[in-house]
């Protein structure tokens, strides 16, 4: 926590925090395209770490729909094809996006903070306009080549940030990840809803009538 000082930058999470999204979906869909049932689909991608080596920028595009046709034992499958299933996952969260626009409307400064990869934050920056009218800072896995809750990965984004750690204020769906911005200085929240993260941010003189 941060001693009760007011934020002077707000980071938020993408998935399950300013976006809906499912990995059951994305091995569902991925798993149809390439022909493989949706459980091998999730042990390639998830048990086996593949989505997590795209997500920390170890793999480009081509390399990841590559080795996940390999290993489901097929031919390779129409990237772009794969790629439309692999990304039709996200929906928006309008009331947290709501609440955020009213702080970048207050010249408060806000970022995102996400483990993602280039091919999911392509789709969704395209999809979402708020995700680049609203936010100028991106603090994201593919490009710092490191994933929460590493430590580099919060020293990387304060360094995004431009503020001291003790000065950023975050919220995130994922225990350790919250608990890991805590450990690097950060007042860091868990996300529960909205209405929770709005009086968070009350409670920290943040007051954006909300």
């Amino acid at each position: 926590m941060n001693g009760g000082m007011k934020p002077e930058f707000f980071y938020f999470d993408m998935g399950n925090v300013l976006l809906w999204f499912s990995h059951e979906r994305m091995a569902e869909q991925m798993g149809k395209v390439a022909g493989v049932d949706a459980k091998r689909a999730w042990a390639i991608l998830f048990d086996e770490g593949l989505e997590w080596a795209y997500e920390r920028g170890e793999l480009t595009r081509e390399q990841f729909y590559g080795r996940f046709c390999e290993a489901a034992g097929t031919k390779l499958a129409d990237i772009e094809a794969l790629d439309a299933a692999g990304n039709d996952i996200f929906e928006l969260n309008p009331p947290m996006i709501g609440l955020v626009g009213r702080l970048a409307g207050a010249r408060y400064r806000v970022g995102v903070c996400s483990n993602t990869t280039s091919s999911h934050w392509a789709h969704c920056t395209q999809k979402f306009a708020a995700l680049k009218g609203v936010f100028p800072v991106y603090a994201l896995s593919f490009r710092l080549k490191v994933m929460k809750p590493e430590p580099r990965f919060y020293e990387e984004a304060a360094k995004l940030a431009g503020v001291p750690a003790g000065k950023i204020f975050f919220t995130d769906d994922r225990a350790e990840n919250v608990e890991a911005a805590a450990k690097a200085g950060w007042d860091a929240v868990l996300f529960e809803s909205v209405s929770q993260v709005n009086e968070a941010l009350r409670g920290r003189g943040v007051v954006v009538n909300y």
